[in-house]
This record gives structure tokens, C-alpha cells and sequence, in this order.
């Protein structure tokens, strides 16, 4: 499908097709789009939970507002955020900059240690704030690439975050799950997949100078 055609078949999936699965391919795609996915600096404070377990995928509809395309879709992709952004996370990531690009130190350190300084002057507020924001750029990415590849998905804000890094052990790898992504593909019966996309004209949206 051409980019707008796809983004009109798309929409949020509301009964997915539980005895489709997803291919390995596509679900590889998702992960590497997932990866590509720009961030705030490039420091991708941003990890996915994909779950394929549908024991674990019913165990998580009654932390989703009972909402039961997290048991029926084939796979479901929870975008966690890291827990603690500081000073060794960034210098992770820019060793890892120095490893692929072979930049060196000279370069890389003014804006290393200027990142360094700016976060440390955040609070814990501002910086799970900032990485939330991070992680609602990954959805637009997946979601688009999923209207693109013809893979169905309905996102969710809908859940109980605590619960999720509970039960998939989140909080032990000291992160913390903001938003839900189930993917599969549409039941047939879906009433939802019939409906208009309703959106505001763009004479209304869009300004031009």
C-alpha cells in the first residue's frame, strides 16, 4: 500500500484474530523499526517488551481495563522507559558512538560532558517526563510501520503500569512499561474496521506561511 492508503486502512484494532499469528519476518521488522526510532539526542532511553505467551497475555487483560485484544493479538509490544538516566547511561552511549563511528574523545567530550551536566540538573520528574516523551515517538514509528506492513495494532494507554512490571519482572531490570502495543491482524467480525476515519479538515490542521 502507498504510505496515505495505509494509514486510512489502519485504525485501532478493536477484536484481533486470535488464531492468526504473526510471521517471524514482520515481528523482526517491528523490533528494528523500534530501533530506529528517533530519540532526544540519540540516547534511546527506551526499551521493548514483547510478549508472545498468551498465559501471560490473559493474565494481563485483567491490568488493561479488561480490554481483550491484549489475549487475542498475536503478539503485545510494551514500550518501557529506563528508570535512571545519568551519567553512566550517557557515557554508554557515547562509548558505543565512539565504537561504531570511531569518533574521537576530543570530539565527543564537550557535548558529552554538556549532556552529563544538563541532566544532572534535572529532576526525576523532568527526566521520566523527558523519556516518556521518547517512548510515544516509538509508538508514531511503530504504528506507522505497521499500517505500512499491513500488520494491525490498537495502542493503549489503558493499563496498570505497576502491575505489568510486576508480573514481567520490569521493575528488576530497572524499567518501567508507559505504553501497550497489541499487533496480529483484525478478526473479521470487527465491526470497528467498517467505521469512517473521522479527523478535522486540514484547512483546519494545517498552517502555512
Amino acid at each position: 500500500m502507498k504510505t496515505i492508503e495505509a494509514l486510512q486502512w489502519r485504525y485501532a484494532t478493536k477484536k484481533f484474530d486470535n488464531a492468526k499469528v504473526l510471521p517471524g519476518d514482520k515481528i523482526e521488522t517491528l523490533k528494528k523499526a523500534f530501533n530506529l526510532t528517533a530519540t532526544s539526542y540519540g540516547l534511546q532511553p527506551i526499551k521493548l517488551a514483547v510478549v508472545h505467551n498468551k498465559d501471560i497475555q490473559s493474565k494481563l487483560v485483567g491490568f488493561s481495563l479488561n480490554q481483550k485484544q491484549v489475549a487475542t493479538a498475536s503478539h503485545v509490544f510494551i514500550i518501557c522507559i529506563e528508570r535512571k538516566v545519568d551519567k553512566k547511561f550517557i557515557e554508554n552511549y557515547f562509548n558505543n558512538v565512539h565504537k561504531i563511528r570511531a569518533t574521537s574523545n576530543e570530539i565527543l567530550d564537550p557535548f558529552k560532558n554538556f549532556l552529563i551536566g544538563d541532566f544532572e540538573n534535572k529532576s526525576v520528574d523532568e527526566i521520566t517526563n523527558w523519556a516518556i516523551n521518547q517512548a510515544y515517538l516509538a509508538l508514531g514509528t511503530l504504528l506507522t510501520v505497521c499500517a505500512a506492513e499491513g500488520i494491525d495494532a490498537c495502542p493503549m494507554e489503558g493499563f496498570e503500569p505497576e502491575k505489568y512490571d510486576e508480573l514481567l519482572g520490569l521493575d528488576k531490570m530497572n524499567l518501567k512499561s508507559v505504553l501497550v502495543l497489541p499487533v496480529g491482524y483484525r478478526a473479521d467480525d470487527d465491526l470497528f474496521q467498517d467505521f469512517k476515519k473521522v479527523r478535522r479538515p486540514l484547512s483546519d490542521v494545517i498552517i502555512e506561511f
